[in-house]
């Protein structure tokens, strides 16, 4: 199956995913870290194809992940060290390890991680660079960057205020793509009026006069 290309969607994500969004990829950047940076040593660890590896290493180069740094000379051997760009790439591979360790890993984390100044095992928290907070997905919202396209600040602007609207108990309204009919997302349900209970007003005699009276 054709892998589909990203390269035009202005998104960084989707960016992200165009160099190493294929699995042998990112399994070769985390060996990387490791120190697993030999064609050998990589294909005895990962069991893949030296077809395979050779051209994702190639991938790799030529998208600046890696460089080849050559160790031998006779034959020619090379070293795959990861660059500024591709270093820049452990925070992706702890949140996704941190997910697989909580997530996909019933008997426990098959590695863990020590701080090597203090000597704990340490896991890693996503903080705000302005105010040092912690980031949770519902106290953020998206704003147009400056290399969104008008199409994409209109998104980001009516998702955002959607979204807050939510958070907030308002009401945001979305329009059915098919039908056209839009419905309410969050907030209270409105309560029906209630009914004020009849009152009975006893009947007048032939007099006009109540029968109290």
């Amino acid at each position: 199956m054709q892998r589909t290309s990203f390269e035009g969607m202005n998104c960084s994500i989707a960016q992200c995913l165009e160099v190493v969004g294929e699995w042998w990829s990112l399994l070769i950047v985390r060996d990387a870290f490791r120190g697993i940076t030999r064609f050998a040593d990589l294909e005895g660890d990962l069991g893949i194809s030296r077809n395979v590896l050779n051209q994702r290493l190639g991938s790799l180069v030529d998208q600046g992940i890696l460089e080849r740094v050559p160790y031998q000379d006779h034959p020619p051997r090379f070293d795959y060290q990861l660059t500024e760009k591709g270093r820049d790439l452990f925070g992706v591979l702890t949140m996704m390890r941190q997910w697989g360790d909580r997530w996909a890993a019933p008997r426990g984390a098959p590695i863990e991680v020590v701080h090597d100044n203090c000597g704990q095992v340490s896991g890693a928290v996503l903080t705000c660079s302005a105010c040092g907070e912690r980031i949770e997905p519902d106290a953020v919202h998206p704003i147009p960057g400056p290399g969104a396209v008008k199409s994409g600040m209109n998104r980001a602007a009516n998702g955002s205020r959607r979204e807050r609207g939510t958070r907030r108990g308002g009401e945001a309204e979305i329009v059915a793509p098919a039908a056209g009919t839009r419905r309410r997302l969050g907030g209270a349900r409105r309560p029906r009026p209630s009914r004020e209970p009849s009152t009975v007003r006893p009947r007048k005699n032939s007099a006009g006069r109540s029968p109290e009276a």
